[in-house]
């Protein structure tokens, strides 16, 4: 097993997005995998404001409403119920907003219909930050972007109403170009006072500032009200490599460790959405069920877990490298793969207790060509079946399929 190369995929993140062509994103990953975690700086005066290294300031601890009633960090209060006892167990695919809002949706819809498949995860905040579809939130607006890629959003909701779908609202949280751009002080700035990008020119919005928090909320919220069942929050996390340019950007914090703000923006995202009836779900890498806590990018497999009521944890055999689960090749042997996985992700989790929450893999419907010839096969019904049956075999009965195209396998037995 490769634990290196495994900190590295975690920390590239991301729903299934190849990264082999990104050759500087893989390389600061790999900085942040093999460099020791960073140990937050405590303030001599943890209540007063004192300069930081970063150019910017170090904010008192604050008492967030992460935990109601208690200060970050503290014990967790009663553990907040299912909102949705009577769900239906979630079989679904990912939409992207121009498929949700264009002709392609007419095939997903015919695909559902058609199968065992009763689900989909729609983009309503893009991996650039626009919110999909036009809204008259005026702070949304104030914020965000909003584009027409859905072109009526209730329309949609009452289409998918019709055809029986679960839907599931996809919220990219700390990546986000739009929100830096329009608010650099939400974001990272480099010294010469521009907005911080990383090589694929995507910008980050900082998770220590908790307007961005509510920002996303807000949306999550809205999102509730148009009628869907589940928010799911994407790029929950720092940017990759953070901790080597952690004390050379300029941005607010305080001295708490990444890992426990992000938990704290998960449990302040469920106590605020858990009355409105919707489940809150999160996706994190694989490979976070298997290593220890990447807390360079704050990412905590069980203090994420402990709050949601569903985790996506992204299985894909295409991100697993030579040896996981001892498999040469792991795209190659979807079943192993996907076996291994959940094997980790039960040990992983089995100790939270009744705070377990549902287990919905992100599983892999698309073909992993840039693995180079001998590392890949082409991905079909088979393969996708493997998949499904090596995480019944493991007592998980949910899961997620990710096309970045939309263009799913025809022929697939679901039920596998």
């Amino acid at each position: 097993m490769n634990i290196t190369w495994a900190l590295l995929m975690m920390a590239l993140g991301g729903v299934g997005v190849p990264h082999g062509g990104h050759d500087s994103d893989v390389t600061a990953a790999l900085q942040s995998a093999t460099n020791p975690p960073i140990v937050a700086e405590h303030s001599s005066n943890p209540n007063g404001a004192s300069p930081n290294a970063t150019g910017g300031t170090t904010s008192p601890t604050p008492v967030t409403s992460a935990s109601p009633g208690n200060e970050a960090g503290g014990t967790d209060g009663a553990i907040l119920a299912d909102p949705q006892p009577d769900a239906p167990k979630v079989k679904g695919i990912y939409v992207t907003a121009y498929s949700a809002g264009g002709a392609r949706m007419e095939t997903l819809l015919n695909l559902l219909d058609k199968t065992e498949l009763n689900s989909m995860v729609i983009d309503i905040k893009d991996d650039a930050g626009y919110i999909t579809y036009k809204t008259d939130n005026a702070e949304l607006q104030k914020l965000g972007h909003p584009q027409p890629f859905i072109g009526d959003i209730n329309k949609l909701m009452t289409r998918l109403k019709e055809h029986d779908v679960y839907p599931i609202a996809r919220i990219v949280v700390f990546k986000d170009s739009v929100l830096a751009k329009k608010k650099p002080e939400m974001s990272f700035v480099n010294t010469n006072g521009t907005v911080w990008s990383n090589k694929g020119g995507d910008s980050f919005v900082n998770p220590y500032n908790e307007d961005v928090w509510k920002y996303n909320v807000d949306i999550a919220k809205e999102a509730a009200k148009l009628g869907f069942k589940e928010i799911q929050f994407d790029y929950v996390r720092f940017p990759e490599g953070f901790e080597k340019r952690a004390d050379t950007l300029k941005y607010t914090k305080n001295d708490r460790p990444r890992v426990e703000i992000i938990g704290d923006f998960v449990k302040y995202a469920k106590a605020e959405l858990n009355p409105l009836g919707v489940r809150v779900s999160v996706d994190i890498f694989g490979y976070a069920a298997s290593v220890p806590a990447a807390e360079g990018i704050g990412q905590d497999f069980v203090k994420i877990s402990k709050n949601v009521d569903v985790i996506s944890p992204m299985v894909y055999p295409s991100h697993y490298s030579t040896g996981w689960f001892d498999v040469k090749d792991p795209d190659k042997d979807p079943y192993a793969t996907i076996k291994g996985s959940m094997v980790d992700t039960h040990k992983k989790l089995d100790p939270l207790g009744s705070y377990k929450p549902i287990i919905r893999p992100w599983i892999q419907d698309f073909t992993a060509s840039w693995l180079g010839s001998g590392h890949y096969v082409k991905y079909g019904k088979t393969q996708v079946e493997d998949q499904i049956r090596a995480l019944k075999d493991e007592k998980v009965d949910e899961f997620l399929l990710w096309n970045a195209n939309n263009r799913y396998t025809s022929g697939v037995d679901y039920e596998k």
